[in-house]
């Protein structure tokens, strides 16, 4: 009896050690989320940042495998625009319900479900992005420095799957589907 008990003991020990998992925090006064939205018909359009609530990124084995980022909306900003009003008529548009409705949805989330490595700095993510609840796969390439702790990925995606809808009737002020992202993790 007491060889079963040391034989599944040791089994145990040796599967747990196998998958050893360690959760990093994001700081999030360090890391960065910034987004970029362009016109359709000419060159120009807006730019600025959003803030993590919180985030945690999943290592297992040394590698990341997994985590979860949550975004707080009602922390959008703009850094293109010089004039005050100006800024805050952006801003104030992009909270309403014509953009990202922050009052009904002041968080989005980001999770991770899948990460393939190409070499040590590089990966491909698989992630489902929720924004307005609305939930919806996306992927996009990652460069990672395990010694400075620093992920950076730049991605895009099309607004109106997230129910983002809002465009300008005139040609000329007609705002690109696209939401560009560049984010800078910065992880403990």
């Amino acid at each position: 009896m007491k060889k079963i008990i040391f034989v599944l003991g040791a089994i145990a020990l040796a599967l747990s050690g196998s998958h050893a998992q360690e959760g990093l925090q994001i700081n999030t006064a360090e890391s960065s989320l910034k987004w970029m939205g362009e016109y359709t018909f000419y060159f120009g359009g807006h730019e600025g940042f959003i803030g993590l609530k919180e985030g945690e990124l999943i290592m297992t084995n040394g590698e990341i495998t997994g985590g979860h980022f949550v975004i707080d909306m009602n922390s959008i900003s703009n850094t293109d625009i010089t004039i005050e009003d100006a800024k805050k008529s952006l801003v104030d548009h992009l909270k309403s319900k014509d953009f990202f409705n922050v009052k009904e949805y002041p968080e989005s989330r980001l999770v991770i479900t899948g990460i393939s490595y190409s070499d040590k700095t590089h990966a491909e993510i698989e992630a489902v992005l929720t924004i307005k609840n609305i939930s919806k796969s996306i992927r996009f390439r990652a460069e990672m420095d395990p010694d400075k702790k620093e992920i950076n990925t730049k991605f895009k995606i099309d607004r109106n799957d997230w129910g983002v809808n809002f465009n300008y009737m005139l040609k000329d002020e007609a705002i690109s589907d696209a939401i560009g992202f560049h984010i800078n993790l910065i992880f403990q």
